[in-house]
């Protein structure tokens, strides 16, 4: 994919949409908020300004606990009505256990602490705000594995338990989004996640749905990580939209922020999609990213490029079913070929998740079988502001342990809100 073709992309569109999938999801936003239309998909810091506003239904309801966090959401309130300023956060538990491993450890754990900000400095009151966006995390393991590791212990190529790492505190985005043209197109720059803009269907949220990385996202990418750089789209009568982006190919979410250490290797993409209106973007779009990566000399990581084809549909507010499809040469990603479809069905009574999702993955280093995954969850809400998750894993021909055909996986994820 020519850098050209990108360059061009990022001149005409002046950055990726802030109309983007905030949109409510049949169960309202809390009374008096607005939505942040975010910039990019459910796991950018837009999109977890919105989810913080909707209303849960949940199955039960604490009036005491609820009205003594009434302070502080009304200071919340004021400060984004005041002075443009938003917060919000979360922190999220996942436990996971194997039904068998290849070294005799198969229980991992860890927490995840997200806080999220942003700061409306220009044009509020208008469409065409200017906006500086931070979120930082603590990841941290309770067990001597973190799931985001556990994979390597059933001999599985993936990440079971996306983003439940060990890594401490890092600084995921720190950058400037800005809106043109009443909020049809905008420009993100400084550091950030091209994984939550890029190749983003209205499912994808590793807090919410799926753990494994290769339902979440597409695994015949060449997966980036938080970076800096520049990215940047527009949408075109109203339906057709255009994106883009450029980073530095060698960050990482653990790189103490530094500026393209590495020298000028680039991670390069550009995507065109439809959608019935910019509103409905979150819940029916269909979309194709190209992408491409140089060689990483001194990691020793060779180029690789690829395209990647996605789409989602939701019917009446509740069903929404996806299909993935992506195909890349290199050994830069996990698959050079990989196909993902589900669904998830939302049960607006009482704002329960349920989901289920297949992927079959040929992975990108020689000798390895092609393997198959299964992940299916249930999100209860038990209260407004917390959620309890369990979820089942099938790994099927698990590509670096050819001694098991099949290996279970148990999740468990615990979130609280605020």
């Amino acid at each position: 994919m020519s850098r050209l073709f990108i360059a061009a992309l990022l001149v005409l569109c002046f950055g990726a949409s802030s109309v983007a999938f905030g949109q409510s999801d049949g169960t309202g936003f809390k009374a008096g908020s607005t939505q942040t239309t975010p910039f990019g998909g459910p796991n950018s810091p837009g999109g977890q300004l919105d989810e913080s506003k909707r209303v849960r239904e949940p199955a039960f309801r604490f009036p005491a606990a609820y009205d003594a966090f009434e302070p502080w959401r009304n200071w919340k309130e004021r400060m984004s009505d005041e002075h443009g300023f938003e917060f919000t956060g979360h922190y999220t538990t996942l436990y996971q256990t194997l039904s068998d491993s290849l070294s005799g450890e198969d229980t991992a754990s860890s927490g995840v602490f997200r806080a999220t900000a942003k700061w409306t400095l220009f044009g509020r009151g208008t469409k065409d705000t200017g906006s500086l966006v931070a979120m930082i995390d603590n990841r941290h393991k309770f067990r001597d594995v973190a799931p985001a590791d556990l994979a390597s212990q059933a001999g599985y190529a993936g990440v079971t338990g996306t983003l439940y790492s060990d890594i401490d505190w890092a600084l995921v985005n720190l950058n400037w989004q800005q809106a043109f043209n009443d909020r049809t197109a905008g420009l993100l720059i400084g550091r950030y996640d091209p994984n939550d803009y890029m190749n983003v269907l209205g499912y994808t949220n590793p807090w919410t749905t799926f753990s494994n990385l290769a339902i979440l996202l597409d695994a015949s990418v060449a997966f980036p990580d938080a970076s800096w750089g520049v990215a940047g789209g527009s949408w075109f009568r109203d339906q057709v939209f255009a994106m883009g982006g450029v980073n530095d190919a060698n960050g990482t979410v653990t790189d103490n922020l530094e500026f393209f250490d590495d020298g000028s290797e680039f991670f390069t993409w550009g995507a065109f999609g439809w959608s019935p209106t910019q509103g409905d973007r979150y819940f029916k779009n269909v979309h194709a990213t190209l992408w491409h990566v140089d060689q990483r000399e001194q990691a020793g990581i060779d180029s690789g490029k690829g395209i990647a084809l996605a789409g989602n549909w939701t019917f009446n507010d509740q069903f929404m079913p996806f299909v993935r499809a992506g195909f890349s040469d290199g050994t830069a990603p996990i698959y050079n070929r990989s196909f993902t479809l589900g669904f998830i069905k939302k049960f607006l009574v009482r704002s329960d998740l349920v989901g289920i999702g297949f992927n079959w993955g040929d992975p990108a280093a020689d000798g390895l079988r092609e393997q198959k995954t299964i992940e299916a969850f249930w999100r209860f809400q038990f209260a407004q502001n917390f959620a309890i998750t369990p979820s089942i894993q099938w790994l099927i021909d698990p590509a670096l342990n050819p001694e098991r055909d099949e290996v279970g996986l148990f999740g468990l994820r615990l979130r609280l809100t605020f």
